[in-house]
């Protein structure tokens, strides 16, 4: 194991829309890469889960057989939103064959997904179809550890209290990070926090991105708490601009 008190420990300021960052001097070339290529996997994360969002209303209209949603068009169009979020399509740049790879591996996981799902987007008759954001970041996080988790992980935690599938709790890592870095009222809201320890035994960077509520997520984790939302979950009473959750990054050394 490593020495805790050798690793390298950094915040980083990262302006997550604009998919910027802001890095201390002394960060070294290696640590600036693995800064990049986890902001990069987090927005495209991102990008896919707004896709989504915006069709909930054609998923769950129950008058509706074919939605037309298929997997080419829903790749396309979370590059888009990834390439308007952050002013660069996800493969512009000087790319290692290692962050190429790991950008391959997710889109092609986000396609798998979205093809598997067909048959409930596509069944008429029923509304709410349980296919949500949520559902389809731990879905497509589970495909791409599939495909390169020798080489990195991608996962969306939170908030013990406010975990809802149990796949989702944080580790120790994410855990402490949650409770004594991000809730400090002292930090720059949306800083995300990096770290080189290890993860499985062996030496890994990580990256926890905080995410918050926005007005469209209160619909199922707003007010009133406990009230049940359309998922069949208690809502958790938040509001606009709370901590809802973290996005985690593991680049394996």
């Amino acid at each position: 194991m490593f020495d805790l008190s050798t690793l390298t420990r950094r915040s980083i300021g990262v302006a997550l829309v604009g998919c910027a960052f802001l890095a201390p001097a002394a960060m070294g070339a290696g640590d600036t890469e693995d800064v990049a290529m986890g902001i990069r996997l987090a927005e495209l994360l991102r990008a896919g889960r707004s896709v989504l969002s915006n069709y909930q209303t054609l998923i769950n209209d129950p008058a509706l057989g074919d939605k037309h949603l298929d997997s080419e068009r829903f790749a396309s169009e979370a590059i888009a939103v990834y390439s308007k979020n952050t002013g660069q399509d996800p493969f512009s740049g000087e790319l290692t064959n290692r962050d190429r790879r790991l950008l391959e591996a997710q889109i092609g996981a986000m396609r798998e997904v979205v093809d598997e799902q067909q048959d409930d987007i596509n069944r008429a008759g029923i509304g709410f179809k349980g296919f949500v954001p949520a559902v389809f970041a731990r879905l497509l996080n589970e495909k791409f550890a599939a495909k390169v988790g020798n080489e990195a992980l991608v996962r969306v935690t939170a908030p013990e209290q406010l975990v809802r599938n149990r796949k989702s709790l944080p580790d120790a890592w994410e855990a402490s990070i949650i409770v004594s870095v991000f809730s400090d009222p002292k930090r720059a809201k949306g800083e995300a926090y990096t770290d080189v320890t290890e993860v499985e035994g062996r030496p890994a960077f990580r990256m926890l991105l905080p995410e918050y509520y926005t007005e469209s997520c209160l619909s199922c984790h707003g007010e009133p708490k406990g009230e049940i939302d359309i998922t069949g979950y208690p809502k958790e009473g938040g509001k606009a601009g709370d901590l809802g959750g973290a996005i985690s990054i593991v680049l394996f050394k």
